[in-house]
């Protein structure tokens, strides 16, 4: 007789179609308003940037002597440009507002323990964005000093701006992704998908595909920018790995502190909270 009130009470609890309709259009709202207010700044912060980005390509026309230059090919190509750099700077800047948009919307439905491992996989996931575009950024001098070495000393490099800045912008953001990948490992292995010791086992397998990427996200010969990839990569997808082993470890001890007939109750995939 006491669980048909609870029952009864839950579903009343739930909110219409209509109601989450509403509440996502004003959690898109002020994501969009928030990507707006910082696209507002990355337009005064735009002509910065392009100095930033101009500078390896006046240090190709230095150290290669040759003439190197960005080019705007069309009437509007400036305003474009300076249009696209203003919204990417938003939403880098005023992803930690829109970010908590999305988690608002979806945090309600989430149980506790899912409310940990979200919280825990945006705490470690988004750090290693931005320190994996920031590999990225390193490194693009080297990729357009190595690129633009190849055509003769005679020739002149000019350079379509949208071009440029999508190649750079393309780059940043998918080193930044690759950084992420080892926190989804971890997050396999506490919802009881992988174990630590399946993720060990394939450690030649994860070293040959990190230098692979490597080795495409970056020139051929700039073995220097490669390297500088990888290792990081590497390191992280270990510490993925002794994350995962630990939790496994603390797993064990869990299921060994309960009794024979508890542990043969519990379903053999279902994973334990740490």
């Amino acid at each position: 007789m006491a669980i048909r009130p609870r029952r009864s009470s839950a579903r009343e609890a739930r909110m219409p179609l209509s109601g989450h309709l509403v509440e996502l259009r004003k959690r898109l709202y002020l994501a969009a308003l928030f990507i707006v207010l910082g696209a507002v700044v990355g337009w005064f912060a735009s002509d910065y940037l392009l100095a930033l980005l101009r500078d390896p390509i006046y240090a190709v026309a230095e150290t290669q002597d040759r003439v190197a230059t960005i080019n705007y090919n069309s009437i509007t190509s400036a305003f474009d440009l300076k249009l696209q750099i203003a919204f990417t700077v938003g939403i880098v800047i005023s992803s930690p507002f829109w970010l908590y948009q999305i988690w608002a919307f979806f945090v309600p439905g989430l149980t506790k323990k899912e409310k940990k491992y979200t919280l825990g996989f945006m705490f470690s996931a988004i750090p290693l964005f931005f320190l994996g575009s920031a590999a990225g950024w390193y490194v693009y001098p080297h990729i357009v000093a190595l690129m633009t070495s190849f055509a003769p000393s005679e020739d002149t490099s000019i350079i379509e701006a949208k071009t440029y800045f999508d190649f750079v912008l393309k780059l940043v953001i998918v080193v930044g992704v690759a950084f992420v990948l080892p926190v989804f490992l971890v997050l396999f292995n506490f919802a009881g998908l992988i174990s630590a010791q399946s993720i060990l086992k394939s450690w030649r397998i994860a070293i040959l595909m990190i230098t692979l990427f490597t080795a495409i996200a970056t020139p051929a010969a700039d073995v220097l920018s490669m390297f500088l990839l990888a290792i990081p990569m590497i390191m992280l997808f270990f510490l993925a790995a002794g994350i995962a082993w630990l939790h496994d470890k603390r797993v064990e001890k869990k299921i060994d502190s309960v009794n024979p007939d508890e542990a043969s109750a519990l379903p053999p995939t279902e994973p334990l909270s740490a």
